[in-house]
């Protein structure tokens, strides 16, 4: 995942093209770690939902000794929040999945903007699951309320490797919503907010 400064140099100026000031309409700002209060441009699109600041700070408080060094996939990126924030207390590197162009475009500016570890797959997120596979040790799962994504990337992760063997994963989904994950994933802490809520499970050792 780590890249060239040549290379990032071009990639950040390319992407700064793409992504106009006009479109880059919102802030995310960082919370925590290296890059606290750290605001950065992001683009606003229907349903993309940055996970809130409050909502951030009592997960980071529940992963706070499991972020050292940790390799983190955020699935269904979108602004890059949970990534950017586990980068910013101390995860090794990060990798995001988004489908968006301009949002991956906006995300990877980002990133190199920091001078963080992390990586943007231009994906689907069922796509990317369906690739060559790298065990995680923390999964951030965010998919859009109310289209059915949840299980099946619960599935896919679990299925085909993509977790470590005490992987942590954080599924948010809409708060009606009953989860349906593997067997093998013990539910750790929980959290609501507004119309969603946030589980973090811990893996274990499939029987």
């Amino acid at each position: 995942m780590n890249r060239r400064r040549s290379s990032s140099s071009k990639r950040s100026a390319r992407d700064s093209r793409r992504v106009s000031p006009s479109r880059a309409s919102g802030r995310l700002r960082l919370i925590g770690g290296d890059y606290r209060r750290r605001q950065l441009p992001v683009l606003e699109r229907p349903g993309l939902r940055p996970t809130p600041d409050r909502i951030r700070e009592t997960l980071f408080n529940w992963l706070a000794f499991e972020l050292a060094g940790a390799h983190v996939l955020d699935l269904y990126a979108g602004t890059g929040a949970l990534g950017l924030e586990a980068l910013s207390r101390g995860a090794a590197q990060a990798l995001f999945v988004e489908t968006d162009s301009d949002v991956a475009a906006s995300l990877s500016t980002n990133i190199a903007t920091l001078g963080a570890n992390g990586h943007v797959q231009r994906q689907t997120a069922m796509a990317f699951l369906a690739g060559p596979v790298t065990p995680f040790d923390i999964v951030f799962l965010d998919p859009p309320f109310r289209q059915g994504h949840a299980v099946d990337a619960c599935q896919a992760l679990e299925e085909h490797g993509w977790l470590s063997e005490e992987a942590l994963i954080y599924l948010e989904i809409e708060r009606e919503s009953v989860p349906q994950v593997p067997a093998n994933w013990q539910l750790h802490r929980e959290v609501r907010a507004g119309d969603g809520i946030g589980r973090l499970y811990r893996r274990q050792r499939a029987a």
